[in-house]
């Protein structure tokens, strides 16, 4: 019997304000920030891509986005706010993801440009023909999800691994 695979939904934060004096930890959401985040989590359910599990920069926007689209899902899971998110490549980013508990079968990270582009690329079967990974090459704007497919377990994941089943902008959903 053929085990489901894995689901890893990788979130850029919704887009932010950038007020002067502000720290860039300290960076709130703006305004089409506040209205985009509670879109992705209607996104996400709708499509069932409900997490198990939650990975989460630490930062105010990434932390803003979370608390945003969080009620929409229906559902409570364990988040963890990790601070070795925030600025992360994709080697640091996928250390993280390996760490995912066994139990968990859809995990949500929730990071920053570049490095959430660069690891679903990293993860994806390069499929010169797929939309979504074309537009997922070209650009990952504020709000973005990408939806990966992966063979388990999360500990022995590995580049080029992955299928990416979806790609949504705030744009595509009309929101």
């Amino acid at each position: 019997m053929a085990t489901e695979p894995l689901r890893l939904i990788v979130l850029r934060h919704a887009k932010s304000a950038w007020p002067d004096g502000v720290a860039d930890h300290d960076r709130p959401l703006a305004p089409r920030g506040r209205g985009d985040a509670p879109a992705v989590g209607r996104r996400l359910h709708e499509a069932g891509w409900v997490p198990d599990t939650v990975v989460c920069s630490p930062t105010r926007r990434t932390r803003e986005t979370w608390e945003l689209l969080a009620p929409e899902l229906d559902a409570v899971p364990a988040v963890t706010y990790d601070p070795r998110t925030y600025g992360a490549g994709t080697s640091e980013l996928l250390a993280v993801v390996r760490e995912t508990p066994a139990r968990c079968r859809t995990l949500l990270l929730i990071g920053h440009s570049p490095g959430v582009q660069d690891l679903t690329l990293a993860l994806t079967q390069d499929t010169a023909a797929d939309e979504a990974l074309t537009r997922a090459r070209d650009k990952f704007p504020t709000a973005a999800i990408a939806v990966l497919a992966l063979p388990g377990p999360w500990q022995q994941l590995a580049p080029g691994s992955g299928l990416l089943i979806a790609f949504a902008t705030p744009r595509d959903r009309g929101d």
